[in-house]
C-alpha cells in the first residue's frame, strides 16, 4: 500500500485547474531561408500520413533529391509573402488565438487559449507541455482544417496523442471535428465572399473555389477529404445562389491527383469566355504560401497567360470578425459541459 500524506517540500505545487484550447495549423518554416525551409520540409515530408510510401523507398528520394532541390525554390516563394511578423500562416493563426482568447476568457474564468503548428514552431508538444504546466487538465484540440483528411486532421491527432503518451498525469482531450458542412462555417464563408466580391471593381464571370489537392489514391482508400470539399462547395453555392468552379491545387510528384487541377482550370477559363474571375481557398482557415504565392501570384500569371483580363484573389477568413465569430461558435459548442 502506498504511503499518503503531505507532499515533500521540494515537490512542485499543483497549478489551479484550467481548460485549454489549442488551435493547430499545418506549419511554416522559421524563416524564408533555404536551411530553415529544408528543416521544415524534412519534418513535413517525413510524416507517414502525408507521404504514404514505405520509408525504405521514400526516405532515399526525400533525402537524396527533394531536400537538395526543393528548399531553395520554396525559400524563394516564401520570401515573396514573408512579412515583418513572419509567415502569413503563423501571423494569422496567432491572431486567431489571441482574438478567440479575448472572446472566451472575457466571460469565463480558468480558460487558456494557445496555438501550435503541426510542423515547425511552436510545436504541438511544446504547447501541450505549457498548458499542462499551467494547470490545464482538460484540453480541446482544434485542428484548423474544415475538411477532414488523414494527411492533415489525423496527423494533428497523432501529434497530440504522441505528446500526451509521455505524460504520467494526462489531461482529458477533446478533438474538434471537421466542420466542412457546419452552417456556421458556410455562413461565414458566404458573408466574407459576398462582401469581398461586392468590393471588386469588376463583376466576375466565374468564381473559383480552389481546395488543396490530395493524391487520387487517398480517395480510393476511403479518405473523406474529396467528398468534404465537394459538399462545402455545393452548400456554399446554394447559400450564395452562385455557381462555383471547383478545382484542386498544389500537385506534387508523378502520381495522379484530385482533379480538375487549379492551374489547368485557370489557364482554360479565358478560352471559355470567362475573362474576369475571382478565386478563393475555402479549405484554408488562414492565408499562407499556398494562397498568397500559389494562387494570388502564380494563379494570376496562369490566368493571364491563358488570355484572362481581370483577376482577384479573395482572402481566407483569417482573423476577421466573421472568422472569429465562426471559431467561437464551434469552440463553445465543443466545450459544452466544461464551461
Amino acid at each position: 500500500m502506498r504511503a499518503t500524506g503531505p507532499l515533500p517540500s521540494d515537490h512542485p505545487p499543483v497549478a489551479a485547474k484550467k481548460i485549454g484550447i489549442l488551435l493547430v495549423n499545418l506549419g511554416t518554416p522559421d524563416a524564408p531561408e533555404k536551411k530553415a525551409v529544408k528543416r521544415y520540409l524534412r519534418e513535413f515530408l517525413s510524416d507517414k500520413r502525408v507521404v504514404e510510401i514505405p520509408s525504405i523507398i521514400w526516405q532515399p528520394i526525400l533525402r537524396g533529391i527533394i531536400l537538395n532541390t526543393r528548399p531553395a525554390k520554396s525559400a524563394k516563394a516564401y520570401s515573396l509573402v514573408w512579412t515583418e511578423d513572419g509567415s502569413p500562416l503563423a501571423f494569422y493563426t496567432r491572431k486567431q488565438a489571441e482574438k478567440l482568447a479575448t472572446r472566451i476568457t472575457g466571460d469565463t474564468d480558468g480558460v487558456m487559449v494557445d496555438w501550435a503548428m503541426r510542423y515547425g514552431n511552436p510545436s504541438v508538444q511544446s504547447r501541450l507541455d505549457a498548458m499542462k504546466a499551467a494547470g490545464c487538465d482538460r484540453i480541446l484540440i482544434a485542428p484548423l482544417y474544415p475538411q477532414y483528411s488523414g494527411a492533415t486532421t489525423a496527423s494533428v491527432h497523432d501529434a497530440v496523442f504522441d505528446a500526451i503518451a509521455a505524460m504520467r498525469w494526462q489531461p482529458a482531450i477533446r478533438l474538434l471535428p471537421a466542420y466542412h458542412d457546419d452552417p456556421a462555417y458556410i455562413d461565414a464563408l458566404a458573408t466574407s465572399l459576398e462582401r469581398d466580391i461586392a468590393a471588386l471593381d469588376f463583376v466576375p464571370d466565374a468564381v473559383v473555389a480552389s481546395f488543396h489537392g490530395m493524391p487520387q489514391r487517398t480517395l480510393e482508400l476511403g479518405d473523406p477529404y474529396h467528398c468534404h470539399c465537394r459538399k462545402t462547395a455545393r452548400l456554399l453555392s446554394e447559400r450564395m445562389g452562385r455557381e462555383l468552379v471547383v478545382a484542386f491545387q498544389s500537385r506534387f510528384g508523378r502520381a495522379k491527383w484530385l482533379e480538375p487541377a487549379t492551374d489547368a482550370v485557370l489557364e482554360s477559363l479565358a478560352g471559355q469566355g470567362k475573362k474576369n474571375i475571382a478565386i478563393f481557398a475555402p479549405g484554408f482557415s488562414s492565408d499562407c504560401l499556398e494562397t498568397c504565392e500559389e494562387l494570388a501570384i502564380r494563379g494570376r500569371e496562369q490566368f493571364e497567360s491563358g488570355g484572362g483580363e481581370k483577376f482577384a484573389y479573395l482572402p481566407c477568413l483569417n482573423d476577421s470578425d466573421t472568422g472569429i465569430d465562426m471559431l467561437e461558435t464551434l469552440v463553445r459548442r465543443e466545450l459544452s459541459g466544461w464551461i
